[in-house]
């Protein structure tokens, strides 16, 4: 309905992708497609915008606002739904990603495969994709509420003590690379490279022939 109305949808739920009126009353969908790009919740959601505005320079200004694409009135919903599709297809591979490597710990996005010293991990579908971002964002800290917007969804309400649990099933698949994972008393959890060096060792001996020190 207006600029308002919309803020307040997006800050109960974040959606998969978001259709933007550039004339909306009060504040204009403009100004909130700047506002979205430069918050960190809300930077990453495809963005189209739809407006009767069809000059170029209004394109170049609804572009450089944020928006993924510019789609101008009258346009057909056959068209509307292939530009969604593909504004979601230019999004999937930042959303993914391939091989990511943090020590001797690898994850295949792509395969389902993870490997510790080379050797193959078995992993649950929620824990894989707990996993997956610890390790697209290594030694930072992250709280259990921002590990549910970003693993589980802002739009699935869960207890923020869930994170725990598959935590614990995390480690617990990765055997001896769990103490990758350290819990931060007060803040949350980290994924670190830095095993300590017993644990290294035990890793690296049941690997078999290991890595060369």
């Amino acid at each position: 309905m207006d600029g308002e109305t919309a803020q307040r949808e997006l800050d109960a739920v974040l959606p998969d992708v978001i259709l933007l009126d550039w004339m909306l009353p009060g504040v204009s969908g403009l100004s909130l497609a700047k506002r979205w790009r430069s918050d960190p919740r809300t930077k990453s959601v495809p963005l189209l915008m739809l407006t009767a505005r069809s000059d170029e320079a209004d394109r170049v200004n609804g572009l450089d606002a944020g928006a993924d694409d510019y789609i101008s009135k009258p346009f057909s919903t056959k068209e509307l739904l292939a530009r969604i599709r593909a504004v979601l297809r230019r999004r999937a591979p930042e959303q993914m990603g391939g091989v990511v490597t943090v020590g001797d710990l690898v994850l295949d996005a792509s395969t389902y495969r993870v490997t510790l010293n080379q050797q193959p991990l078995k992993l649950g579908p929620t824990e894989f994709k707990l996993l997956h971002y610890f390790m697209q964002h290594p030694e930072r800290v992250h709280s259990r509420a921002q590990l549910l917007d970003k693993v589980w969804g802002d739009h699935v309400f869960i207890e923020e003590r869930t994170v725990d649990v598959h935590v614990k099933r995390l480690r617990e698949a990765l055997g001896p690379g769990g103490a990758m994972i350290e819990t931060v008393r007060g803040a949350g959890y980290r994924l670190t490279a830095q095993v300590p060096a017993a644990v290294a060792s035990r890793s690296g001996a049941a690997a078999g022939t290991g890595a060369a020190a």
